[in-house]
């Protein structure tokens, strides 16, 4: 099967890849990334699934917008793909800032979701640093593309503290191409967005069967964040993977692939 590349109309235009045919899969990738990051995960699921995975907006080849973006914007062009695809429910599958769209998805518009694969990510939509940090980590993300260095500069060092320190040079390569690719403006309104939505939610009340995925030398979103999720989410099951890092889909493939398709099964 090959992936087949869509977009849905208006404002911005959305990207997405799509492969197979069933229960519908949808792929949502981190802040850091694009649609080209699940490949293998699509390849995985096609047999079974209908697998998509998106550019989020001001990402890969999606547009990008005017002015502010308010982090909310993602779900709900997650819900206008899921309106032209004509899918009512729709399995979520997040890593890091995917696994907040996700979380955000959900407790917005809960009869949309089936269930979720919240990978390497943090709880909940609110911001996890306070006010005068949060304020700080934009600065410090964002400033040294507002002095002049580009992203490709800036990808391997960045790459660099996402990944495990075993990563496979293909891997790592993949991810900074990722990262270099990005789309400057858009990439410094995401990291702004991403600091300041607070909408507070209960992950307590969870009601979709979750499954929790976590790189074992992540350092970013370390395992204790799944832990705890764990115990707060009814239900959640949580799987570590040995030998990867914050990309963990990326890092371990197989082991990634056979944890989600095992979880897809049983929901």
């Amino acid at each position: 099967m090959e992936l087949q590349t869509h977009f849905v109309p208006g404002s911005p235009r959305i990207a997405y890849d799509e492969v197979g045919d069933g229960p519908p899969v949808l792929f949502l990738h981190g802040i850091g990334g694009n649609r080209s990051n699940w490949r293998e995960q699509l390849l995985a699921c096609a047999g079974r699934y209908r697998a998509i995975a998106w550019d989020a907006r001001g990402y890969g080849l999606s547009d990008d917008y005017e002015g502010a973006l308010d982090f909310g914007d993602f779900a709900d062009d997650a819900v206008r793909l899921l309106d032209h695809l004509e899918l009512t429910k729709v399995h979520l599958v997040g890593l890091s800032m995917g696994g907040r769209i996700s979380q955000d998805l959900y407790f917005r518009y809960p009869d949309r979701v089936a269930s979720m694969v919240l990978c390497d990510t943090f709880p909940g939509t609110t911001p996890t640093l306070p006010p005068g940090k949060r304020e700080e980590f934009i600065n410090l993300r964002k400033g040294p593309l507002i002095a002049g260095r580009t992203l490709r500069e800036m990808a391997e060092p960045l790459a660099k503290t996402l990944v495990s320190d075993n990563v496979r040079p293909a891997h790592f390569e993949r991810l900074v191409e990722s990262i270099a690719a990005l789309h400057k403006e858009s990439y410094i309104k995401t990291i702004e967005a991403t600091m300041r939505y607070d909408r507070a939610v209960n992950i307590a009340e969870v009601a979709v069967p979750v499954q929790l995925l976590y790189g074992a030398e992540d350092r970013l979103t370390p395992p204790a964040i799944g832990e705890a999720m764990q115990r707060q989410i009814p239900g959640a099951r949580l799987a570590v993977v040995e030998g990867a890092g914050h990309l963990v889909n990326m890092e371990r493939g197989e082991e990634f692939n056979q944890l989600l398709l095992a979880f897809l099964e049983q929901t």
